[in-house]
């Protein structure tokens, strides 16, 4: 029987740390970690090797819903293929478990709650661009990779994983950069 921590933020400027102290002090012996939205399973593929190693008996432990997903029915299919493999599913704040009845009620309507906040989050981020643009202060979101580095790497026969380890992101950011109209070299 494993204890398995899965930390995520959403953004590569977040820190990871907090959640990773909590799962290690909370006995996990693997944990896994991300930098991508929760807001639906698109390129968590840390989740998804998670999901993939759990056996019966195990535990995947995080220290937030939130951090499992913002989607309530992501969230629910989630909890589900980790109980079609024998495992649990262990929140920490507020402590809730999957390995009772109670649990899962609970755990649902946080699911509910996360995907509402989620809702709550993108309306004032609408509200506030949209101000923005009223005022003529928006110039758009912060590019965060450079492109052009990513293209020419490429170019030179660097494959995605290469590429990701030198500017620093996911490989899913750079096969999105790559897709957008650059043929994949080295892939």
């Amino acid at each position: 029987m494993s204890r398995i921590g899965y930390a995520r933020v959403s953004t590569v400027d977040q820190d990871l740390e907090t959640q990773m102290a909590k799962l290690k002090a909370e006995g996990c012996n693997i944990i896994r970690s991300e930098k991508v939205s929760g807001a639906n399973r698109e390129g968590r593929v840390e989740l998804a090797t998670i999901i993939d190693f759990l056996r019966p008996g195990d535990e995947l432990v995080v220290t937030r819903l939130d951090r499992l997903g913002r989607d309530t029915r992501d969230v629910l299919n989630l909890i589900h293929e980790c109980e079609q493999r024998g495992a649990f599913v262990t929140v920490l704040d507020p402590h809730v478990s999957t390995r009772g009845e109670m649990g899962h009620i609970v755990l649902t309507v946080l699911g509910m709650v996360a995907q509402m906040e989620r809702r709550f989050i993108k309306e004032r981020q609408r509200e506030g661009i949209e101000k923005a643009k009223g005022d003529g202060v928006y110039r758009g979101g912060k590019q965060r990779l450079d492109r052009d580095q990513i293209l020419q790497l490429n170019a030179d026969g660097k494959g995605p994983a290469e590429i990701a380890r030198v500017v620093g992101c996911s490989r899913m950011q750079i096969y999105r950069i790559l897709k957008g109209g650059e043929a994949l070299a080295g892939a």
